[in-house]
């Protein structure tokens, strides 16, 4: 075989494109993100999540009618973080 991708072996023998290690990893690479994706639709196949098609929320992810008590130390937080940020923004503005 006369093909530039044969590469000489210490003998002087070409040696087959499949026995060279970097051509190894040329395709290894690509190949291997392959069966990776093939891998990851299998898994996401076979473990799908049942549809639910009333459009109704089950009962744990429906809110509670009388949550306002439960929020109130997260809100709280929340609002004293977003007044705090506003005032740094207000004040790094002035400069």
């Amino acid at each position: 075989m006369d093909r530039k991708t044969d590469k000489q072996a210490g003998n002087g023998q070409r040696v087959p494109w499949w026995r060279v290690r970097m051509m190894w990893l040329v395709v290894g690479g690509p190949l291997a993100v392959v069966v990776a994706a093939l891998v990851t639709a299998v898994i996401a196949i076979r473990g799908a999540d049942v549809v639910i098609g009333s459009g109704a929320a089950p009962q744990s992810q429906q809110p509670a009618e009388d949550s306002s008590g439960d929020m109130r130390p997260a809100i709280e937080a929340r609002n004293k973080a977003a007044a705090e940020a506003a005032a740094v923004g207000a004040s790094s503005a002035q400069r």
